[in-house]
């Protein structure tokens, strides 16, 4: 059912268990995957619903009979990701204009897991390091609602997208802890081709959201000329520690 796709996101006292952890993270990437869509006008108002993250009034994609997009993609949510217990590396969501050629995309929005202990060990080095057991829900939750506000305040800047635009979802796995042969239901195997970006690329992170167990960042990529009407006040380049800067621009894609 969808219902779970649209439920609130509720932040517990307590992220005690990876499962919990791992579920508030798959509820909070649909609730920015609905934000995204909602304010780049991919899908039609009635495609999505109303709901709360704490203060912040949020909207959800819902199945709408009127907008067979829409429901494919909730129904692809809940299938893929909120219902699959295998280890996610991303998610990438890519905008394109020719329904013929989904190579050469014009926006994309990527959305990176990262699994502290019991998953996948990897390296979480900042210059501001702290032990990833400090992370307290308070914590948690104040940088979710912080990520939904700076996707809010980036969407309502860029420039509209083309009338006409198609949507791709990609999922990418961790090899080391996914069988080989593990398939989604309905997933073929995805190559990993490379894709052509329509324009100029400008490479953003918008933010990131650590857990105890997980770290899930956000980054866009969007054509230059989009980004005329954004104010450059919530624009940094490079590192810097400011802890509310809204956004980082990267000189080149930081695939790391």
């Amino acid at each position: 059912s969808s219902s779970n796709f649209q439920s609130a996101v509720v932040f517990p006292n307590k992220i005690s268990t990876e499962q919990q952890s791992l579920m508030l993270v798959k509820r909070l990437l649909a609730v920015a995957v609905s934000c995204i869509t909602y304010l780049r006008g991919i899908f039609p108002e009635s495609a999505y619903g109303t709901r709360y993250m704490d203060d912040v009034c949020v909207k959800i994609l819902r199945e709408d009979k009127n907008c067979p997009g829409s429901t494919q993609l909730v129904k692809w949510y809940m299938l893929r990701v909120t219902y699959s217990s295998y280890y996610f590396l991303s998610l990438k969501m890519q905008v394109y204009t020719h329904p013929e050629d989904p190579q050469t995309i014009t926006e994309c929005y990527h959305f990176k897991f990262k699994y502290t202990h019991n998953g996948p060990l990897l390296d979480f080095s900042s210059k501001n390091k702290r032990n990833d057991s400090t992370i307290t829900c308070a914590d948690t939750k104040k940088a979710s609602i912080l990520l939904i506000r700076k996707i809010y305040v980036l969407m309502q800047n860029l420039s509209p997208l083309p009338d006409d635009v198609c949507l791709t979802m990609k999922l990418f796995y961790y090899d080391e802890v996914t069988p080989s042969d593990y398939q989604p239901p309905g997933f073929k195997e995805g190559e990993c081709e490379g894709m052509i970006f329509e324009g100029e690329p400008m490479y953003l992170n918008v933010g990131e959201v650590p857990t105890p167990f997980h770290m899930l960042k956000v980054k866009v990529t969007t054509e230059k000329q989009r980004m005329e009407n954004v104010d450059k006040s919530i624009l940094k380049h490079g590192e810097t520690n400011v802890p509310l800067r809204v956004l980082r621009v990267d000189r080149d894609d930081p695939e790391e």
